[in-house]
């Protein structure tokens, strides 16, 4: 059996862009964890607020993506505030796209 790895799930991450921002959930810096177990990959990730309403405009297109690897039987996403995210979070990258460079 396929076994997908951490490094696999990153990749398709990074291709992921926030709906309003644009760019990628990874160089946001808004996913925390990653873990491959078998066929299932557990998610942990935030939002830059609280309040966001995205959370589903987010999680869907991460499961649909990280669901093609092969081997990945199931991918959950769990939301977590804690830490809060912050700007300090976002790669070098991902703060040139956003002018904060």
């Amino acid at each position: 059996m396929y076994m997908v790895t951490k490094k696999q799930v990153e990749a398709v991450l990074k291709t992921i862009p926030d709906p309003e921002i644009g760019v990628s959930l990874w160089d946001l810096g808004l996913i925390y964890g990653i873990k491959p177990k078998g066929g299932i990959v557990e998610i942990i990730m935030t939002l830059t607020t609280i309040g966001c309403p995205l959370f589903s405009l987010i999680s869907d297109p991460i499961k649909k993506e990280v669901g093609k690897l092969p081997g990945v039987k199931e991918v959950h996403v769990e939301l977590t505030f804690e830490p809060p995210w912050n700007m300090d979070r976002m790669s070098e990258s991902a703060k040139q796209q956003l002018g904060f460079l």
